[in-house]
C-alpha cells in the first residue's frame, strides 16, 4: 500500500489517524492517549467525507458509513470484515457467530485474529464482536474503547428507533 494522503480527527473516542490509499481509505487508527500525531496533514475529498462521516458516527446520526476502502488483508481477513459490517448497528455478534456466518465454525480465533487486523476500526465495526458468554473481549484501542463505542450505539440505537 502506497500511502497517499493522511489527516488526524479529534473525536469523542480519542485522535483518529486516517490514511487514504490510491484505491480508498486504507486505515483508521485510534491513538493511544500517549501517542501523538505524525505525519504530514493532507485533506483530499475523500478524507474530508470520512471525517464528515465519523463526526455524523460519534454524534449519532450516522449508522452505516458509505466509503471506498482499500482493505490489505487475506480472503479470509476480507471474508471476516465483510461480515462484521452485518452486524446492526448497536447490536453485537460473538466470534463464534462470525465463523459460522462465513462458512469456517471452527475458526473462533482466526475471527478474533482478523478481528485485531481490522485496519479500518469503527468503520468495519470490529467493536461489535464479543465474546460467546457475552463478556466484552479483545480490542486493539482497549476494552473501555469497546464498552464506549457499544454503549454510544445502543444509547443512539433507542433514541432512534
Amino acid at each position: 500500500m502506497r500511502t497517499v494522503k493522511t489527516c488526524h480527527l479529534e473525536s469523542p473516542f480519542g485522535v483518529l489517524r486516517l490514511t487514504e490509499s490510491e484505491k480508498g481509505l486504507a486505515e483508521l487508527h485510534i491513538l493511544r492517549p500517549d501517542e501523538r500525531p505524525r505525519g504530514k496533514e493532507t485533506l483530499s475529498p475523500l478524507l474530508e467525507e470520512a471525517c464528515r462521516q465519523l463526526m455524523a458516527y460519534c454524534g449519532g446520526r450516522l449508522r452505516v458509513f458509505d466509503l471506498p476502502l482499500d482493505l490489505n488483508g487475506t480472503d479470509f481477513q476480507r471474508a471476516v470484515w465483510a461480515e462484521l459490517c452485518n452486524i446492526p448497528y448497536g447490536e453485537t455478534a460473538s466470534y463464534g457467530e462470525i465463523a459460522c456466518l462465513i462458512g469456517r465454525p471452527r475458526a473462533v480465533r482466526a475471527v478474533g485474529g482478523a478481528n485485531h487486523r481490522n485496519p479500518v476500526a469503527i468503520i468495519v465495526p470490529c467493536h461489535r464482536v464479543i465474546g460467546s458468554d457475552g463478556r466484552l473481549v479483545g480490542y486493539g484501542g482497549g476494552v473501555d474503547l469497546k464498552a464506549k463505542l457499544l454503549s454510544h450505539e445502543r444509547t443512539h440505537a433507542r433514541r432512534n428507533a
